[in-house]
């Protein structure tokens, strides 16, 4: 059994000035005016787009990003529509198997080391004891889709998202919210940092 932190990886390359150009072309077929498309001209059209909300614009281009992260945060994760996701499958993964390292990985919760030894021990015992049941079952010949019955919710998983910048905004506004569920949150402000850093305007203002 181990224990590993939560964390977002982006998989698409970025350059914010080329998606910026690629919104400002579909964008301007709306009124007809990409004659007016200048080399500097995407910033100042998107942000009169977000600030109308008109943001069917910010459809025309995706990104992808893998996410790793608990069960329990991934069954918030595959909510938010429209996306696509590939997730690996505990009905297919079988955890016993050497690629799987000889554990099977828990996602840390985000208060995890703030807890007190007692809290942490009883903790750690529950996933051993899920980590012990599984591994045991799997030697008895059950298949890993029965199995993976007594893994808890912290089970670790990898979910590769791709939303539209529209999705990724609705995203961000419900997921970097004070009420959001802890883990999903952490990955939520970390991934929209580096959004704001690489790509301009579009994120600015949340």
């Amino acid at each position: 059994m181990k224990l590993i932190s939560p964390r977002v990886e982006i998989l698409s390359p970025i350059d914010g000035k080329i998606i910026l150009q690629h919104l400002e072309l579909a964008g301007k077929v709306c009124w007809k005016s990409e004659s007016g498309i200048k080399d500097d001209s995407c910033e100042i059209f998107l942000k009169t787009i977000i600030d109308k909300a008109h943001e069917s614009v910010l459809e025309h281009y995706s990104l992808t990003v893998r996410f790793v992260c608990s069960r329990g945060c991934s069954h918030q994760l595959v909510r938010h529509r429209i996306a696509a996701y590939s997730q690996d499958s505990t009905r297919y993964c079988n955890y016993s198997k050497g690629k799987f390292g000889g554990e099977i990985l828990f996602i840390k919760p985000n208060e995890y080391d703030s807890w007190d030894t007692q809290k942490q021990t009883f903790y750690d015992a529950a996933l051993e004891d899920s980590e012990k049941s599984y591994l045991r079952l799997i030697e008895l010949g059950m298949r890993p889709e029965d199995a993976r019955g007594v893994l808890p919710t912290d089970l670790k998983t990898e979910v590769v998202t791709t939303m539209n910048m529209r999705s990724w905004r609705h995203f961000f506004k419900m997921r970097t919210d004070k009420h959001a569920q802890k883990e999903i949150r952490h990955l939520a402000n970390e991934l929209l940092t580096t959004f704001k850093t690489q790509i301009p305007i579009i994120f600015d203002d949340l």
